[in-house]
């Protein structure tokens, strides 16, 4: 248990940490407002004397407030600490890298860049079922008084905030952070599939009593059994159909080709599952 706690907050560490270096070595040098808490923290910083760290640091205990207010604990202790964690860290860079400049020299790039890291740290925050607070705040309050889709409501905020670049930056600047907020989305959420990804795997074969006992006793997954007529030949067979992730998927494809290389297989990729357990009488 203590071990399985440590290993979710490595990882929620690590996220945010990417996603914070990210901000501070590629937004925050080339001034592209990416659709983000500390892209508003950013602007903002133009307008209040004070470090970015530090308005991100307020912002997101204010939203934080607003949100138990408005919403109630639907955040939890993850999201909180991520909260915390991601200004804290961007205030580290700014001890460490006072006055850091660009290191592609070329904002076009450090929108790439800054869109690929806070991608990869995001998803993994997310796949711990954290954020770093922020926009995710501000979309959830949107989807209850609003009635607004969280995707929508998301982006909708996020280019908000990309086109209030304008009171202090470039027409560049607000273009690369319109752009960069809405390829964001994209990268994220391919992201978000990838590490949630799981196939559903049917299969018809002789050897169907042995590949099911791999299943249940390997694998240690459930598989459902379904009645298939050839339309050819009107022969009448059961079909397993199984969801696995990536490591039991290459585990099931390798005992399938030893036991029965003839074996008729079809792979469907599965983003989300839903369980509704039944309700006892």
């Amino acid at each position: 248990m203590i071990l399985r706690i440590i290993k979710e907050y490595l990882i929620l560490t690590f996220g945010t940490v990417l996603t914070a270096a990210a901000t501070y070595f590629f937004m925050f040098p080339s001034h592209i407002a990416v659709g983000s808490g500390s892209a508003l923290a950013m602007v903002l910083s133009n307008f209040i004397p004070l470090p970015i760290s530090v308005i991100s640091f307020v912002l997101n205990a204010a939203l934080l407030l607003i949100g138990f207010l408005l919403i109630g604990r639907e955040f939890g202790a993850k999201t909180v600490y991520a909260s915390i964690v991601l200004p804290i860290t961007i205030g580290v860079f700014e001890i460490l890298f006072p006055n850091f400049r660009s290191l592609t020299e070329d904002p076009l790039l450090d929108m790439m860049c800054y869109i690929l890291l806070s991608g990869i740290g995001t998803a993994l925050l997310f796949s711990r079922n954290a954020s770093s607070g922020g926009l995710d705040i501000v979309a959830k309050i949107m989807n209850k008084y609003m009635h607004m889709d969280i995707g929508q409501a998301m982006g909708l905020s996020g280019m908000v905030i990309a086109f209030s670049s304008i009171v202090c930056y470039d027409t560049k600047s607000v273009v690369l952070s319109v752009l960069g907020t809405y390829f964001g989305g994209i990268i994220v959420d391919r992201f978000i599939f990838g590490l949630n990804i799981k196939r559903r795997v049917c299969v018809i074969s002789d050897k169907r009593e042995a590949i099911v006992e791999f299943l249940l006793s390997e694998l240690h997954s459930g598989a459902t059994l379904y009645e298939s007529i050839g339309a050819y030949d009107g022969a009448v067979r059961r079909e397993i159909v199984t969801i696995v992730d990536n490591q039991e998927y290459r585990r099931l494809m390798d005992y399938i080709r030893a036991v029965d290389p003839r074996a008729f297989v079809t792979v469907i990729s599965v983003n989300e599952l839903q369980y509704q357990p039944k309700k006892k009488p």
